[in-house]
């Protein structure tokens, strides 16, 4: 029977959770070493295709390093210091954690591509000489016209996406934002590919203590969302009793009386304030435990990307505004590239939060990090 002993307060969380994000203070130059480093205190970053202002990942990332060189995502591939997976969703890794996630890779990953396997079965090995052959190829490098179902990908890429879901290929860099593919053993170092695979119940204690490590506090629900593991609470439970009887988590009573959250043994329940003016990716790790969000930091998360646009009450690509450890607004935005501008098309203010000098002096901030961190000149409002 697991007790809890210590309890935290609703502001306390939120202060955790925020704090264990390390958005950084203030503008400042990334370097490449320090958006790897980000990459594993975080465990993983989501990838998102959508452009409208910049890729989420490059927003989630300068929050936190600053303005950081453009190359340097495809350098860390290239060079086998990350690789991309599904985690939460498709995602930047560590490459120290390549073994935890061997097993997913050996059940087939996302079953999305499986069908190519069947109707299109000589693909596989066509593909895999070409790149033993060739070296790092892309989609575009191969022959074929888009078939199918919503995704229309032509045969010669659903392969390419299921070797990768396979393990037998990895993302050796970017085209652009398009993956290029090659051999893992020509890419990721031996040490990662011949790391012994850990058991089943060893994969899930590090999963579940690198989830709450990177959140700083999470639910046991929060732990599965985390990761999107199948198997729901039941999965992870013998794994969080171990890691709580030997003392690598604990749980903690919040306040409100909602359910208990995890996290580090020892930790500081009531830390200092964070003093971060960020502008947030509607993709950030922050943000995807919903229930978690509106509970903690009573913040109701919508995305309305895929809403018609009469249907929307805040904006397409809408950034929430977090400052210090509320999130004060959210922020409807769009790069216009060709004149190098950051455009504001609407600020919405949270419930109980009032337009300042402090407020708008701490928005020009964000924003200008942002516009420094996409590359653009200008923030026009």
């Amino acid at each position: 029977m697991i007790t809890t002993v210590r309890v935290i307060s609703l502001p306390g969380l939120s202060r955790l959770v925020v704090h264990a994000q390390a958005y950084a203070p203030r503008r400042r130059r990334g370097k490449t070493a320090e958006v790897e480093r980000a990459i594993g205190d975080l465990s993983c970053v989501q990838l998102d295709s959508i452009s409208t202002v910049e890729r989420s990942h490059r927003i989630v990332l300068a929050g936190r390093v600053g303005a950081y060189p453009r190359g340097a995502i495809d350098q860390l591939l290239r060079r086998g210091r990350i690789f991309e997976y599904w985690a939460h969703e498709a995602c930047l890794l560590p490459v120290e954690d390549w073994p935890l996630h061997r097993a997913a890779m050996a059940d087939g990953g996302r079953s999305w591509y499986a069908s190519v396997e069947r109707t299109h079965p000589h693909l596989e090995e066509d593909v895999l000489e070409r790149v033993r052959a060739e070296g790092p190829l892309g989609s575009r490098h191969f022959e074929g016209e888009a078939v199918g179902d919503m995704w229309r990908l032509k045969p010669a890429k659903a392969m390419l996406m299921r070797l990768w879901n396979r393990g037998d290929l990895v993302v050796a860099g970017r085209d652009g934002f398009q993956r290029v593919f090659d051999l893992p053993e020509r890419v990721l170092p031996r040490e990662a590919l011949d790391a012994p695979l850990p058991s089943e119940q060893e994969r899930l204690r590090a999963l579940t203590l690198k989830a709450v490590r990177a959140r700083g506090a999470l639910t046991r629900a929060g732990v599965v969302e985390h990761w999107r593991l199948r198997g729901g609470l039941r999965r992870i439970r013998a794994a969080v009793e171990g890691l709580l009887a030997d003392g690598l988590l604990e749980q903690v009573g919040v306040e409100d009386d909602g359910p208990p959250v995890l996290v580090s043994t020892g930790v500081d329940l009531d830390p200092p304030s964070p003093s971060a003016a960020v502008l947030l990716s509607p993709f950030d790790n922050l943000l995807w435990d919903r229930a978690f969000v509106r509970r903690v930091l009573g913040f109701d998360h919508v995305m309305e990307i895929y809403k018609r646009p009469h249907e929307r009450r805040f904006g397409y690509y809408v950034l929430p505004f977090l400052r210090g450890d509320r999130i004060a607004a959210r922020v409807d935005l769009k790069s216009e590239r060709a004149a190098g501008e950051l455009i504001v098309k609407a600020v919405h203010l949270e419930p109980g939060v009032r337009r300042s000098g402090a407020f708008d002096d701490a928005l020009d901030r964000a924003l200008d990090r942002l516009r420094d961190a996409a590359g653009l000149e200008h923030v026009r409002r």
